[in-house]
């Protein structure tokens, strides 16, 4: 059975969507069967995995809204093993669409709980907000792993993105776990991003990965050839980060099983 993992940090600017499209490409790579759902109105991880948002027929829109059922939805992408559930900009409107139904919260978990069979892995890449897409993608998730960029503000913020999950965990998915903490954007010859990585790993231990994502140009790159790094370029630093990380993610699964 699949495990659903959101990708989220209302922060913006951490690596989010770097991260949910080079894991996704990466565990592809590493043939499991993964299908990524873009549920950011900003559909980045949609053009960046080389998809045209405005070509987009159906996706987490008609999703969480219900008028299309999340294999309708789901397209094929050129990487190895990974299929996407698309975003598309008319996503802005649903935090106001679904203010007024019923269990609002559960429209995601509902729209795909008949696909964990089909999948090792979902990933949820999230809006940069605590919102009700955000929201929906926490009740509907396993786990979540939280980006935190090595930079001064680093921290700041992270308290309420913990409490949204303890208040997710009491109301709406007690089963909620955090997968680990994502150092991204690491630059060794800085002092700063240093003295993140010390003051994260002091406060956090165990749940942080071991693996730290370093700030590399063809990892910036990418996006803007619709590419995965793994695609654009395997030799990279960026790569190889990612790589390591789909490793620990499928280690650390492995051991939970």
């Amino acid at each position: 059975m699949g495990k659903i993992i959101a990708i989220a940090n209302q922060k913006g600017g951490v690596g989010k969507t770097t991260t949910t499209v080079n894991l996704a490409a990466s565990l592809g790579v590493l043939e499991k069967k993964v299908l990524l759902i873009d549920a950011d109105p900003q559909a980045n991880a949609t053009s960046g995995l080389g998809i045209d948002v405005e070509s987009v027929e159906y996706g987490t829109y008609q999703l969480l809204e219900h008028t299309k059922s999340a294999k309708e939805a789901i397209i094929s992408t050129d990487s190895p093993n990974l299929d996407l559930i698309p975003a598309h900009i008319d996503l802005v409107a649903i935090e106001i669409e679904l203010v007024d139904k019923d269990q609002r919260e559960y429209m995601m978990k509902k729209a795909i709980s008949d696909l964990r069979d089909s999948y090792d892995y979902i990933l949820i890449d999230c809006a940069p907000s605590l919102g009700l897409l955000t929201l929906n993608a926490l009740t509907a998730a396993d786990s979540v792993i939280i980006p935190i960029q090595c930079e001064y503000f680093a921290l700041e913020g992270l308290g309420k993105l913990l409490n949204t999950i303890k208040s997710v965990q009491k109301i709406h998915n007690p089963n909620l776990d955090i997968e680990g903490m994502l150092l991204t954007m690491y630059d060794s010859r800085l002092r700063l991003s240093n003295q993140v990585v010390e003051e994260v790993r002091k406060h956090f231990a165990d749940m942080v990965f071991d693996t730290i994502i370093q700030r590399n140009v063809r990892l910036s790159e990418a996006p803007s050839y619709g590419e995965s790094i793994i695609k654009y370029d395997a030799s990279s630093k960026g790569a190889t980060n990612y790589l390591n990380l789909a490793h620990e993610v499928v280690k650390k699964n492995k051991e939970i099983a």
